[in-house]
């Protein structure tokens, strides 16, 4: 077998999905296929001795879709292709010190000949370049990168990122310990003056500090300025640099007396700050390591079932068609079906379902969940980076590298942020000397005002918060495709829902029993269960299904002729038997007149009748309905608590979405509509000032999904990473609803009080840090301290994001 992965354009929804599978398995030789709506692409396993690629390419255009031609390297996971002319890569960023970084990336790609668009995360340190790949390629993206004064590469796995962060909050503790060593000397030389050569000695240990740990700081400034741009290592450099050159020339102009030199100002600045960034470093692991959890739960290796012989390989060598042996208790390493057994499947890890689901032969099961009673032999359908898990994984980090609409205001005052800081600090040095101030205590604020000032809290305040929720939307089976999508789904005021297949079940019920005058229920149900057992027809279904669980082995029947849009007729034991709807039997000349009443009634109820007729005389009549879902009541009642509206879209007659919407509580009803109408009226809605959010299963609704402010689909877990929505819900809970708005209001909370507490912290520190407070209680601010709270105004940001992980309980409610 080989596997081939193929970018399709035009993919669209749900339905575009379909196709493209059913036309890639319908050619001989296929023996798997995956077809993926975020990454538009397709992969698929065949026999080369059958098929060639091109054919495949053939498949896709055949079924209207434009197959991407075939690539000359590797195909690049990082890579999505949208439009011919348009391609989105993800590239993994080092070097970076503060937002204002990432602004000058951002700008340096930007002007590149072929890029569309870019956008840096300073908080995930990824890089997203929407550009045509007829003119460039990751390789040009990546040296472009690099001629700015940055690092880039492509993106790992999400363990292998995940030990990036690590590994990187381990040299910041070593930079910051190494700093210390050297840095708490100068302290106690300090207040031991007397020493001989003791300020020789201060100046030898802070040269060491200042141009080994303090070095960063250095090439960070010589980047943004040779950039035209200015970033928080500007700030510091300067600030270092005036502490340490007024020192060093204070020494050895002569003019060193005690208190002149202040060596160890900036020995401990670069040690505070060098604290500060291995304090922020540590917690962005934190806010990152949920998808981390995720993956690191899959085996390590499964048991391979081959010709009867089980034998244990690694995980990575399992191919799709495998069978795999999973016994009690283990992990499942893929997705697959299961062939032979039947077991207790804990699905928590991918839905957020706290109860183990039963499960036998035919039905599907997702790898790194755990089998908890039973042995299983699992056919693999999916493994490595295309099970749903590694999917689902994919789409919640692509989301957390997003950029939120609200991140424009803090981009906006990052950019002007490090002048305006200059400018203060030039301001409190001259504002003190024309007070009579001496040089020496004006030269220290305004150093002080030069490295308290931090854009970095502005940059982490909504990445880090977006990081947390979607990680807790993820835990309980809600997730997020996008950054906006939190923030959107916070202000939406307005909730349409679908009716079939969502509010309901789009499963019927027996409802109701009404034999004619002189007949019995028992016989009605007799000859209905009969002639419904040979009907695939939903509503004989229904009436089957309730036959078979009251007890009731259906007789068989001969002669059966099904009559599209009127019922069927047939033969039980020589008698003739009609089973329909009213036009069946008038045309058959059976008078209905006995029971004309409680047919109109129940159709009124919003129930679809069935009549049943013996012999040319009618027998009585069954009520089904389509089952509500036991959660949507509560559900629409919860949203309304939150202060939303909610309609129900159906494509039902009147009556019956009516009597639905009674039953639950919904506020208004738009009934008789085709797809093309609920798009309208989500437009309609839109128009009135509406930010609305649309409920659907994801495929059929996919117009009206994708035009709503946000759109949210119900999928199961096998099917989550194909929805169309902008936020799914895994689990396919209606609850859930309720909950991804509740969330998305307490992450959007967040991220403003994130905002609120960087703007403080800078609108606070720096006026304290020029002196505001010396003429009222005599208090000055030492540099190495304001250093100190500028390295720790990032890290209480990303804190205040991690606190959210509180919410978890409360979310479950």
């Amino acid at each position: 077998m080989t596997r081939c992965r193929l970018p399709v354009d035009g993919m669209s929804c749900g339905k575009c999905v379909a196709k493209v599978t059913a036309a890639l398995e319908s050619l001989p030789g296929v023996a798997a296929v995956a077809v993926n709506l975020a990454e538009k692409c397709a992969t698929v396993d065949y026999d080369p001795a059958r098929l060639a690629e091109d054919d495949l390419r053939t498949a896709v255009s055949a079924a209207g879709f434009t197959p991407a031609p075939a690539p000359s390297t590797a195909p690049n996971p990082s890579e999505r292709s949208d439009r011919s002319d348009h391609r989105e890569l993800t590239l993994t960023l080092a070097g970076m010190h503060c937002v204002n970084c990432a602004a000058t990336i951002e700008q340096g790609m930007a002007k590149m000949a072929g890029v569309h668009g870019a956008s840096v995360n300073f908080a995930t340190e990824q890089l997203r370049v929407d550009y045509d790949p007829g003119r460039l390629d990751p390789d040009a993206l990546m040296a472009r990168v690099v001629a700015l004064g940055y690092r880039a590469r492509l993106p790992g796995s999400v363990q292998q990122e995940a030990r990036g962060r690590d590994d990187e909050a381990r040299r910041e503790f070593l930079w910051f310990l190494f700093a210390l060593n050297f840095s708490l000397p100068l302290m106690f030389l300090m207040w031991g003056q007397s020493l001989p050569g003791g300020h020789v000695i201060e100046a030898l240990l802070a040269t060491l500090v200042q141009f080994t740990a303090g070095l960063t700081f250095y090439r960070g400034a010589w980047t943004a300025l040779r950039n035209r741009a200015a970033n928080m290592d500007v700030l510091v450099a300067l600030g270092i640099s005036a502490a340490y050159g007024y020192s060093l020339l204070a020494l050895f102009s002569g003019s060193g007396g005690h208190g002149e030199v202040f060596f160890e100002t900036s020995a401990m600045l670069v040690t505070f700050i060098r604290c500060g960034k291995w304090l922020e470093a540590r917690a962005r692991g934190r806010a990152s390591q949920a998808l981390r959890e995720l993956l690191q739960l899959r085996p390590e290796t499964a048991r391979l079932l081959v010709d009867g012989v089980e034998r244990e390989v690694a995980l990575a060598e399992v191919q799709v068609g495998d069978r795999v042996v999973v016994r009690p208790g283990e992990k499942i390493p893929v997705d697959g079906d299961i062939e032979a057994g039947a077991g207790a499947i804990d699905e928590a890890l991918v839905t957020g379902e706290a109860l183990p689901v039963d499960k036998g032969i035919g039905d599907g099961v997702i790898a790194a969940t755990i089998n908890r009673s039973g042995q299983l032999t699992v056919r693999a359908t999916g493994v490595g980076e295309a099970t749903v898990l590694a999917r689902i994984v994919r789409l919640v980090a692509a989301a957390q590298a997003d950029k939120a609409p609200v991140q424009r205001l803090a981009d906006a005052v990052s950019a002007i942020f490090v002048p305006a800081v200059i400018g203060i600090a030039t301001l409190t040095f001259a504002g003190w000397l024309l007070a009579g101030a001496t040089f020496l205590f004006a030269f220290k604020l305004a150093i002080a005002v030069l490295v308290i000032a931090c854009p970095c809290a502005l940059g982490l305040a909504t990445p880090t918060a977006i990081m947390v929720g979607s990680a807790l939307g993820l835990r309980a089976g809600i997730l997020f495709k996008g950054a906006a999508v939190v923030e959107t789904v916070a202000g939406l005021n307005l909730i349409l829902f679908d009716k079939t297949g969502t509010l309901t079940t789009g499963e019927f019920a027996v409802t109701d029993f009404v034999p004619a005058p002189g007949k019995t229920s028992a016989e009605l149900l007799a000859v209905a269960a009969a002639a419904a057992a040979a009907s695939r027809h939903p509503l004989s279904v229904a009436l089957a299904r309730h036959a078979r669980d009251g007890g009731i082995a259906p007789e068989s029947v001969a002669a059966v002729v099904e009559r599209g849009g009127y019922g069927l007729t047939c033969r039980l034991a020589e008698r003739s038997v009609l089973l329909g709807n009213r036009r069946l039997l008038a045309g058959e000349g059976v008078a209905l007149t006995p029971l004309e009443a409680e047919a109109a009634a129940l159709a009124a109820a919003g129930k679809a009748v069935v009549l049943v007729a013996v012999d040319g005389l009618l027998l009585g009549l069954v009520a089904l309905a389509d089952t509500v879902r036991p959660d949507a009541a509560e559900t629409v009642a919860r949203l309304q608590r939150l202060g939303l509206r909610t309609v129900m879209l159906s494509g039902d007659r009147r009556s019956a979405a009516l009597a639905v919407a009674r039953q639950l509580g919904i506020d208004a009803v738009e009934a008789d509509l085709l797809p093309a109408d609920k798009l309208a009226l989500v437009q309609r809605y839109q128009a009135q000032g509406d930010r609305v959010g649309m409920v659907g299963d994801g495929i059929n609704d996919a117009p009206a999904l994708a035009a709503a402010d946000v759109g949210i689909a119900l999928g199961g877990g096998t099917d989550v990473a194909r929805e169309s929505g902008d936020i799914v819900l895994v689990r396919g809970q209606l609850r859930d609803v309720e909950r991804a708005i509740r969330l998305g209001r307490k992450t959007l909370g967040r991220i403003r009080l994130n905002l609120f507490l960087a703007f403080a912290y800078n609108v606070i520190g720096i006026p304290i840090a020029a002196g505001l407070l010396y003429p009222l209680f005599g208090l000055v601010l030492k540099p190495e301290f304001a250093g100190l709270a500028m390295a720790l105004s990032s890290v209480s940001v990303v804190t205040s994001s991690l606190l959210l992980r509180r919410y978890q309980k409360e979310l479950r409610n």
